[in-house]
């Protein structure tokens, strides 16, 4: 297992103190009417040669907290967050969907927390054994802490797709490609088991962006085009020759269980040379590719 990736001072998501932005919503049309009337209102009082100065302060304060309240709406949708941030310090993140209000002085930076599915590009690779391969994955992930996605990382989504290469390659260099002789772990044959493996690498090296990996697999796996014809043949023998195996196993089984009956039963008695000339017999009829043509004995057993 690669070692996580550490940074100083890491970043934790925490919740940030917002507001319902209906309520402020409300807050807002109730003092822009009470700027418009106070402005009505100065108007008939210039009219009447009426004192104007309560009217200035009234509309003065009224304009001032309507744009205050107009200047804070921001809207999040489901499966999104908001990262709020002070002059440059964190102070938290909103995750509640709708229509929400901070303050204006406050900056606001949206971040989607939705599942993203990644398709590598194919990598060349060189397995346990050294032989050059093709591999590719798929990879769904998703941002889970949002603070240290923005803050510890300069770029998320590209810091993803390096680390995605990056555990692809250790993982194809950790087992051979494929191997019919030795019961190992390889890439082809036990898809499960590499997968598995390659979400715990991908997790402990995006930990540090905030980043979950949801799930992952490989899509591609191929011998590169160099070698491909030769590794081809080479499996094409292999498999012939483990299918031979077999099958001089259960001819083996099946002539000592032919042997065994006929003594056993007393149907005839054989010396060693005619065991021996049967057994032969028996393996090329059982082994052979073709089928066996039977020859009729009009003689006796031990006709010489």
């Amino acid at each position: 297992m690669t070692d996580t990736i550490k940074v100083m001072n890491p970043t934790r998501e925490r919740p940030a103190s917002t507001f319902n932005g209906y309520a402020m919503l409300a807050t807002a049309l109730v003092f822009t009417a009470l700027t418009i009337w106070g402005f009505v209102r100065f108007i008939a009082a210039a009219k009447a040669d009426m004192p104007l100065g309560g009217y200035v302060l009234w509309m003065v304060l009224c304009l001032l907290v309507a744009l205050l309240s107009w200047s804070g709406f921001y809207m999040i949708q489901p499966n999104q967050a908001a990262a709020i941030t002070l002059f440059g310090a964190y102070r938290g993140t909103d995750r509640e969907t709708g229509l929400r209000w901070v303050w204006p002085w406050m900056m606001r930076k949206t971040v989607s927390v939705r599942a993203n599915n990644l398709v590598s590009e194919k990598l060349k690779v060189n397995d346990l054994r050294g032989n050059p391969i093709e591999i590719a994955t798929q990879v769904v992930w998703r941002v889970s802490d949002t603070a240290q996605a923005l803050f510890d990382i300069d770029d998320y989504r590209e810091f993803v797709d390096v680390q995605i290469e990056a555990a692809v390659r250790t993982i194809g260099s950790r087992y051979p490609y494929d191997d019919i002789e030795e019961n190992e772990v390889t890439l082809r044959g036990h898809h499960d088991e590499v997968s598995g493996e390659l979400k715990q690498e991908l997790q402990a090296r995006l930990a540090v962006a905030g980043v979950a990996v949801d799930e992952c697999g490989l899509t591609h796996l191929a011998y590169a085009p160099e070698i491909a014809g030769a590794m081809l043949r080479r499996q094409q023998a292999e498999a012939v020759i483990a299918a031979r195996a077999k099958l001089v196993l259960g001819a083996v089984s099946m002539v000592d269980m032919a042997l065994t009956k006929l003594a056993e039963d007393s149907v005839v008695e054989l010396d060693d040379e005619r065991r021996a000339a049967m057994v032969s017999n028996l393996m090329v009829v059982l082994c052979g590719e073709s089928d066996a043509q039977p020859v009729v004995n009009a003689g006796t057993l031990y006709q010489g």
